[in-house]
């Protein structure tokens, strides 16, 4: 695919400048905001840029392509779209626009259980190669009915999280009315009534909802039920008790993400998945914690040959992949940098940020003298 890069935003930084113009202040804070005094969110980018890669200039190249391949599958770039909840809340049809654009740019996009488009609709945009991320239901009848729609639709990988037993605990959220149950104040009222393009793009598309969800939801349910129906549908906490019949059930690909630490590492290897995403939900749940690039580290050196190991949190430019890619990271995914851009320039964002940091990562690798992805860990400084 032809990459197209729109001259005025030629950083994930300037798209974040400018998807802070364009949005609600509310939705904004949901989106770029972690948790408790935000130190893991700035910790996780800050840290992962002290990695630092070695050239090798006068060594024979025969070009750089940044294809890999996970799972069997070829992809043109080592990177995909993360899973994000809400997403039509910060910017109207955002999943739409991503799914469309990662077909297009054969990288992978994963759905949310609860965001605001359904795996049917993903499925269609992406024809059936849209990946799917499960918030673990209370009800086995709930879990193996998302799951048996997630096989029809032809997903091929299946993503289990294990990093929200509770909800982080966020300030921003709170103040503005989004924790659960949420709920539209005055504040908020004033602030979509400052965004006029966001607001005539929601009229569109109509007000964001629970699409994976509407089945299962009783009809007529207002704001303050939500919480509760949420609360009573849905436990993040997982265990071997809860994944054994997943892995039973799923005959695809079944990846855990939010891994933190060798002992999940090693139990996801042990309880027979294929792949784990190191990851701290993008600082938005344990402000204690490490950076996800510490734990990388270690699990990619000790268990990289045994399971694919894969990476988000803290990852915002093509040299951030880069880096991730040489401390033995298999593959990378990012959800703010993707939302920065359809924030910022709506139906063309998806198509400009994938353009973006496939133009950074190719620079990189070609700067650096180094021809395949898998190269990447003999370019790091240790």
């Amino acid at each position: 695919m032809v990459l197209k890069i729109d001259t005025r935003y030629p950083s994930i930084d300037d798209l974040r400048t400018r998807a802070k113009q364009k949005i609600p202040k509310f939705a904004f804070e949901y989106l770029d905001g972690g948790c408790n005094e935000d130190v893991n969110l700035r910790r996780n980018t800050s840290e992962l840029r002290e990695v630092q890669l070695k050239p090798n200039y006068l060594r024979n190249h025969g070009g750089s392509s940044t294809k890999t391949k996970l799972f069997g599958i070829e992809y043109d770039a080592p990177f995909g779209i993360a899973p994000i909840g809400l997403q039509g809340l910060i910017w109207p049809n955002s999943p739409e626009i991503l799914a469309k654009a990662a077909f297009n740019h054969n990288i992978p996009f994963i759905l949310s259980t609860v965001t605001t488009t359904s795996i049917e609709r993903a499925s269609e945009l992406t024809e059936g190669k849209s990946w799917f991320q499960l918030y673990h239901p209370t009800e086995d009848r709930l879990r193996d009915d998302i799951i048996r729609r997630a096989e029809a639709a032809h997903c091929p990988v299946l993503i289990i999280l294990c990093d929200v037993p509770t909800f982080g605990f966020r300030p921003r959220d709170i103040r503005n009315g989004l924790a659960m149950p949420p709920k539209m104040n005055l504040n908020n009222i004033l602030q979509a009534f400052g965004r006029p393009h966001w607001g005539l793009q929601t009229l569109k598309h109509g007000i964001p909802s629970f699409a994976n969800l509407l089945p299962y939801m009783p009809k007529g349910l207002d704001l303050k039920h939500l919480g509760k129906f949420m609360d009573k549908t849905f436990s993040g906490r997982l265990n071997e008790e809860k994944i054994k019949p997943i892995r039973d059930l799923w005959k695809g690909k079944l990846v855990l993400k939010g891994v933190a630490s060798e002992y999940d590492a090693k139990e996801a290897i042990r309880l027979g998945l294929d792949g784990i995403i190191v990851s701290n939900h993008g600082g938005r749940q344990l402000d204690a914690g490490e950076s996800t690039i510490k734990p990388l580290e270690t699990i990619a050196a000790k268990y990289g040959d045994q399971i694919e190991v894969m990476m988000d949190s803290g990852i915002r430019s093509g040299p951030d992949v880069a880096r991730s890619l040489a401390s033995g990271a298999k593959f990378t995914f990012m959800g703010r940098s993707f939302m920065y851009g359809v924030s910022a320039l709506g139906a063309n964002g998806g198509n400009h940020t994938i353009s973006l940091l496939k133009t950074e990562l190719q620079q990189v690798m070609e700067q650096l003298n180094c021809e395949k992805v898998s190269d990447f860990p003999n370019h790091l400084i240790k």
